[in-house]
């Protein structure tokens, strides 16, 4: 069986594609009720800290650590959840993810004149 995080990073695609990719997955599992109830608190309780007032590592006094803090914190409550959810449930929501991109018009072949075929009904006897 495959890992989630090779799942989600089996694709060459940029910083901000993942990161996008992995904000759609987050709120997929979220809104799954095969997901337990708990789990979901923690990528609620990383955003709150992301944006509450009470600071492990206040900005004002460690302005670089204070930064990372949040970083890391956000990092560690959406990678622990999704790390947590079930297996299936995180690769039926990542096929859905990768199918929406793979099927993109981007990716669609363009056809030539040679790729079209037409058939021709066959005469009755």
């Amino acid at each position: 069986m495959a890992d989630k995080r090779d799942l989600i990073n089996s694709q060459n695609t940029g910083f901000f594609q993942d990161l996008i990719q992995r904000v759609k997955l987050i709120g997929r599992l979220m809104a799954d009720k095969r997901v337990n109830f708990f789990l979901k608190i923690l990528p609620v309780a990383s955003v709150v800290y992301l944006i509450s007032p009470i600071d492990f590592a206040p900005g004002l006094a460690l302005p670089i650590i204070g930064a990372l803090d949040d970083a890391a914190i956000l990092w560690l409550g959406t990678s622990l959840f999704v790390s947590l959810c079930p297996d299936e449930v995180v690769q039926e929501h990542l096929g859905a993810l990768n199918k929406v991109v793979d099927s993109s018009w981007r990716d669609a072949k363009e056809e030539t004149a040679t790729d079209i075929v037409e058939v021709q009904p066959r005469d009755e006897q």
